[in-house]
């Protein structure tokens, strides 16, 4: 197979055959990782993209025509796009602003209006032990690593063990329900209830 073009290899994936899609991983994971590295500036989050984009080129092998332009012209745009869908998310999700807990919630707390501003610091880090005791295990593992360790979310996964999608989904979990304890949200929220 290795000796195939990647046409041949495009065309025994369209008849079924899974192995093509290695050969063409091994030809082009550091392209296209490259390119979504550099689009989305975390490797975590790039590796996500490269795996990504490959599983989408096995499930549309059926879509790839070669008249219209070549198997690694093909695999570079659904790499561009994917990148630049997954930076767009990243950027909603506000992931470039926020480091750490403290600059997560620095950016929210002007959106509550001031409410952390009327703590001294002593308290406000009685609020955040308070907060972080909120959180279940593998929140408070997750942020305490990302936030005072400064391990990236990649990192974390192979230091716990954990996938890198659990571990986004306990630090965005974490930090969402880290902020509703600290500026008061659960306590308004269950006083209405």
């Amino acid at each position: 197979m290795n000796e195939l073009s990647d046409d041949q290899l495009m065309a025994h994936l369209q008849a079924g055959r899974g192995d093509a899609l290695a050969v063409l991983f091994d030809r082009y994971h550091r392209l296209v990782l490259s390119i979504a590295l550099k689009i989305v500036r975390d490797r975590g989050e790039a590796e996500d993209v490269m795996q990504n984009v490959f599983l989408e080129i096995f499930r549309a092998a059926a879509q790839f025509d070669p008249s219209k332009g070549s198997t690694k012209t093909w695999i570079l745009q659904y790499a561009y796009h994917r990148s630049l869908n997954r930076r767009q998310q990243l950027t909603t999700r506000q992931f470039y602003r926020s480091t750490s807990i403290e600059d997560h919630l620095e950016t929210h707390v002007s959106d509550s209006g001031s409410f952390l501003g009327k703590f001294s610091q002593p308290e406000l880090k009685h609020l955040l032990r308070q907060g972080l005791a909120r959180l279940n295990r593998q929140q408070r593992r997750v942020l305490v690593l990302a936030s005072y360790d400064g391990l990236s979310m990649s990192e974390i996964a192979d230091k716990t063990g954990d996938s890198l999608s659990n571990v986004r989904h306990y630090y965005y979990r974490g930090l969402k329900k880290l902020r509703t304890v600290i500026t008061g949200e659960e306590l308004g929220s269950k006083r209405h209830e």
